[in-house]
This record gives C-alpha cells, structure tokens and sequence, in this order.
C-alpha cells in the first residue's frame, strides 16, 4: 500500500488504518511532500480516538510541523479536537507557523472557525496567568529551549545498519520506527537531527532505568 494510500485512510478513518500501522509502525510517521502528517489528517477531520493512538500509543510528535511551519493544532475545525489537542495530548498554542502566526492568530484570520479562536485565546489568557495545568508555562517552555543534558557517562550511542535478523525481538516497535525514521532523514547528521537522536536515547534510557526501579522496588 502507498505512502499516499495511508492518509485517505487517516482521512476516512478507516478501519484498515490501525492494522497497517501496527504491522508497520513506520507508517505512523508519514508525511507527504507538504510535510502534513497523520495526525494533521487525524486532527481536521476530527477522528479523536486515532489523535489518541498516533500520539500515545505511536508517539508521533503532537507538534509535528507541515512545509508552512503549522502543526496539527491550526488544522482543528471544532472546539472538541482543539481541546483535546491540549488538555489531553499536551499541545503546543504558542508555536508560530512560517508567517508568525499561532494557531489562534491563523484560524482567527482565516475567519471559518472563530470558536476554535475563541477556546484557544482562552487557553492562552489562562497560561499567561499561569492557571493553565495542561498546557506548557513560561518556565515549561524555556526548559524545552534549554540545551540538551549530556547522555548518561555509562551510555553511548553507534549508528550503524543492521539487518532485520540482527534487531532484538524485545525492542518497542514505535521506538524501533521514530530510530528508523530519523536515520534514514537527511539532516540527521545536521544540529537538528543530532538534538531529536539526543532526546529519543535519554527518552529511552529514562524509560529502562523507571522499569529497573519499579522491578527493584517490587
């Protein structure tokens, strides 16, 4: 099945999406050549239950960018796919897109969903007087902009290519698909590619070190 074939099913919310990506969780990670992801598809048509599992279950990015810089949050058409883009699924409203407008700002502009405007003008009063729980505060967002800590002293990190056989049977196949994704991008050698690698192995080896806890301590 194509690349292509994979959004009119994300579209349709059709029933043979879910199967496709659990036998190739790759997939959920798909843009085309306008950058527009899944869960922007996800995300405009209102199919809830699908933003849910692209973003727990796959852990594709919430705030995935299109070419214009737009994440799926400037896609939303009802107050109930914006609020769940949020308050569920811990979304970004501040984020500016290529013309250095946020979602608010667009969707205001555009005219066709002012209610959507409306909630998130909301949301952003209530982050600036710091009474908003599931969105990012000041101090939330400047962590995010902090510079990443070193890896752990015991942890290094050799990229290389291996065949399917050589790949542990054990290995979480949506952190198998996000370290296949990211190798095979071009600027993964660049700033940028090297910082998401960064994070993805401390992300991973947070993970193994609360799973050795919790075996210790039970």
């Amino acid at each position: 099945m194509s690349t292509h074939n994979v959004f009119i099913l994300a579209s349709d919310n059709s029933p043979q999406l879910l199967p496709l990506l659990h036998s190739k969780p790759s997939l959920a990670l798909s843009q085309d050549e306008h950058g527009y992801s899944l869960v922007h598809a996800a995300a405009s048509y209102g199919h809830h239950e699908l933003l849910r599992t692209l973003i727990r279950d796959f852990q594709v990015d919430v705030n995935v960018k299109d070419e214009d810089g737009e994440t799926p949050l400037f896609a939303v058409e009802t107050v109930e796919t914006a609020k769940i883009l949020v308050e569920e699924l811990d979304c970004y409203t501040s984020l500016k897109n290529d013309e250095g407008l946020n979602a608010e700002e667009k969707i205001r502009t555009e005219g066709d969903f002012v209610t959507v405007a409306d909630y998130l003008r909301t949301v952003s009063a209530r982050a600036a007087n710091g009474s908003s729980p599931n969105n990012e505060s000041d101090a939330q967002r400047q962590r995010e902009e902090e510079p990443l800590p070193p890896l752990p002293p015991n942890v290094t990190v050799n990229m290389g290519t291996t065949t399917e056989d050589e790949v542990p049977e054990d290995v979480d196949p949506a952190f198998r698909a996000r370290i296949e994704e990211l190798a095979s991008r071009e600027d993964f050698q660049g700033e940028e590619g090297q910082k998401q690698l960064r994070e993805l192995v401390t992300d991973a080896v947070r993970r193994v070190e609360g799973r050795d806890v919790r075996r210790r301590v039970g």
